[in-house]
């Protein structure tokens, strides 16, 4: 089904498309194939319902995020069964990105509450300067299906708080987890045509509607950095506002001084969070020479404690990738690697069964001329880059387009400064594996994106500046 103006309804052609279970394959349900008509359908119903919600009170745009806040934890529990069944990610995973989705709601929830305008002085005693911040207008979103509910809530959530409305076009693999979450706003009282969702197997359609639809004003996209430097230039020939949140290249240093164990355990969590499917995850993990042996025993150890499977089993800790093309790619990437003189210390091919699992790989001795040295691998594979001194390390981490999230391990505070200034990237976690939250500004720089969500600078991304003179 659709949510269009407040109603959910079938896709105009009355087509509908099937989605799959990564790690069983199996059918689980089906949703409405939606079109360019019907993302125009739901763009004007966005355009109509605009003013009246731009000219709600923040206290009243307030109430109704904190009424979506509470029931999101309400249902945490079925959310992230869902989510789990589509998606693929361990189950607990999945109840903790269903928290993470409501910090984004009680954020904005909060925030709506603080969009402040200003006073200017003039140097004419007759005149006085006044600083508005309004909503930008109708936005349109497109989300990926490796968070497929939180990356929902940190978009939507501050369109709503800043008075803007919206139609969001979910991943086509995980579309069942943006309905159930349409289904949340609508029980908490969202005003039609406020938020709309448009579900449909090809994304292309709709994507050309947002971006040709003159009543659509601002573009908000998660995914590869191919797509989104697409929409960049399509949005610039109608001069609509967008924010984008591209690929990544983490890279991972255990400097010197660092406790080889301490980042190895880091490095093992955030390495195969989601499976390795996180924007956020290392790629390139750069280890002191002195220090690479114990490090990699360590690394390799708990490795080999992972559980792949069916994210609902018991005990599993790595679920399914999200497809076949996936796995090939992992093949590719260590076939290539291994081609080139890397070590294949652990793990290195799929797990045979129905399901899209492939087994946690650690690789070794790994080399700029390699294909995982360059390219995003999302996806369980850990590659190993020995260094010997902190500026080798700083110039290979920065030797990439992307700039996203990075991260530093060493007990040295100085060097931790001195490292993060130099590292290009939006983010560096210094000893910490999860430099994020609802409350700090998310993004990147260079090919990783335009903008930030989240903190009061995601509030910023919906929100124009008007200045008003005023003569006394």
């Amino acid at each position: 089904m659709l949510y269009v103006d407040g109603k959910w309804c079938e896709a105009v052609s009355g087509r509908t498309f099937d989605v799959h279970n990564p790690a069983t394959g199996e059918v689980l349900g089906s949703v409405a194939d939606g079109d360019g008509s019907d993302a125009r359908a739901a763009i004007e119903a966005a355009g109509r319902a605009f003013a009246p919600w731009a000219a709600a009170t923040a206290y009243e745009r307030s109430a109704v995020l904190a009424d979506a806040h509470r029931l999101m934890l309400e249902r945490q529990e079925e959310l992230a069964r869902l989510m789990t069944s589509e998606q693929g990610k361990p189950l607990r995973m999945a109840r903790t990105e269903v928290g993470y989705a409501a910090d984004f709601l009680l954020w904005f929830s909060e925030e709506a509450k603080r969009v402040y305008g200003e006073t200017i002085p003039s140097a004419r005693s007759d005149q006085r300067f006044v600083v508005l911040r309004q909503p930008v207008g109708v936005a349109a979103a497109i989300t990926p299906w490796n968070y497929p509910i939180s990356m929902i809530t940190r978009k939507v959530a501050p369109a709503v708080a800043a008075g803007c409305t919206i139609v969001l076009k979910p991943a086509e693999q995980t579309p069942l987890c943006a309905v159930e979450t349409f289904r949340l706003f609508e029980d908490a009282g969202v005003p039609p045509g406020v938020v709309n969702l448009v579900t449909a197997s090809d994304p292309v359609p709709i994507g050309d509607e947002m971006l040709t639809n003159p009543v659509v004003r601002k573009i908000t996209f998660t995914g590869s950095t191919d797509v989104g430097r697409q929409i960049a230039a399509r949005a610039a020939q109608a001069m609509k506002r967008v924010s984008l949140e591209l690929g990544g290249h983490a890279p991972f240093l255990v400097l010197s001084d660092a406790d080889p164990e301490h980042a190895a355990k880091g490095a093992v969590l955030v390495k195969f969070l989601n499976t390795g499917q996180a924007c956020i995850c290392p790629n390139r993990i750069f280890v002191h020479r002195s220090i690479a042996d114990e490090f990699t025993a360590v690394l390799r150890e708990r490795i080999e404690k992972l559980r792949p499977g069916n994210g609902l089993t018991d005990g599993v800790t790595v679920g399914p990738l999200i497809d076949n093309a996936a796995l090939d790619k992992m093949a590719a990437h260590v076939e290539d690697a291994v081609d080139r003189g890397a070590s294949l210390v652990c793990g290195g091919k799929r797990i045979p069964g129905t399901g899209c699992f492939w087994e946690p790989t650690l690789l070794t001795d790994v080399t700029p001329e390699m294909r995982i040295y360059r390219e995003e691998t999302f996806g369980p594979i850990a590659p190993v880059v020995t260094f010997d001194d902190d500026d080798q390390a700083i110039a290979m981490a920065n030797d990439t387009n992307y700039g996203l999230a990075s991260y530093v391990y060493t007990r040295d505070l100085s060097r931790a400064v001195r490292t993060a200034e130099a590292l290009q990237f939006g983010m560096v976690g210094i000893n910490d594996i999860n430099p994020t939250s609802a409350a700090v500004p998310f993004g990147g720089i260079k090919d990783s994106g335009l903008g930030r969500e989240g903190a009061r600078q995601g509030l910023d991304e919906y929100l124009d500046t008007k200045v008003c003179g005023i003569a006394l």
